[in-house]
């Protein structure tokens, strides 16, 4: 709130018009820092990230519409809307916190029992992903794996009320196990939403994880970011199989 009413002493909030003006005025430049600010904090980058796993006491359907396609994803589309008017600075400290983020919430995933808390923390590293390939200047591919992301984790969400609907309530995966044989459609579904999070080929995850990584590979980043992404990428498919092993 407070950049929009800063925005509006330059003349109007279209900053389409004052591009130019945003890279060099320093005023401009602070306006862009508080927007990504916003940004941040509304897709729990580091150091916000310790609301979204807190959230996770909703009920399921508010759960899966809050966590995979609307509130958090909120603060990339906002992000994506203004990145043409960010400095390379700005993107460069966007970068380094969403690998940071995305590398944080996946080694977190991996010692979580709570089944809600680990998917929370699989959005948060999706979205990590999504800020970082934004930062890279590629924000049509954010967006595509903001809409291919937003299917299958809801998806995820619907399936993971059921199984802890089945469980009597019990959320920790520890509980849990064998329940392929007495809900066999709820377990094709999750194992579908499962791989597709790992990017398994020809499902959705798959085209926009595997652009994303080709052209991280193709980019101009140092060893100890590409190492990050893809040690990231590792973390991910580990997190989900161990819920199938635990869950399944």
């Amino acid at each position: 709130l407070m950049a929009i009413a800063w925005m509006l002493n330059f003349g109007g909030w279209n900053y389409i018009y004052y591009l130019d003006c945003m890279m060099n005025n320093y005023e401009m430049c602070l306006i862009s820092f508080l927007v990504v600010l916003a940004g941040m904090t509304k897709s729990a980058q580091i150091p916000f990230s310790a609301w979204l796993p807190a959230a996770m006491a909703a009920p399921t359907p508010v759960s899966a519409l809050v966590h995979s396609s609307t509130l958090v994803t909120a603060g990339v589309y906002l992000l994506i809307r203004f990145s043409k008017a960010f400095p390379n600075w700005l993107l460069n400290f966007l970068l380094v916190i969403s690998v940071l983020t995305m590398f944080m919430s996946g080694l977190g995933a991996n010692f979580e029992y709570d089944l809600k808390k680990i998917i929370a923390l699989s959005t948060l590293s999706q979205l990590g992903l999504m800020m970082s390939i934004l930062s890279m200047g590629f924000a049509d591919l954010a967006f595509f794996h903001l809409l291919t992301h937003a299917l299958f984790k809801a998806l995820l969400f619907m399936c993971a009320g059921m199984v802890i609907h089945n469980v009597k309530n019990f959320q920790d995966i520890r509980f849990m196990g064998n329940l392929s044989i007495f809900m066999p459609l709820t377990s094709v579904c999750f194992m579908i939403s499962n791989f597709t999070l790992c990017g398994m080929p020809f499902l959705a995850g798959f085209y926009s994880k595997d652009m994303i990584l080709e052209l991280i590979s193709m980019s101009n980043l140092n060893m100890f970011m590409y190492f990050m992404y893809f040690f990231s990428t590792g973390l991910t498919v580990c997190y989900s199989f161990r819920l199938f092993y635990y869950v399944l």
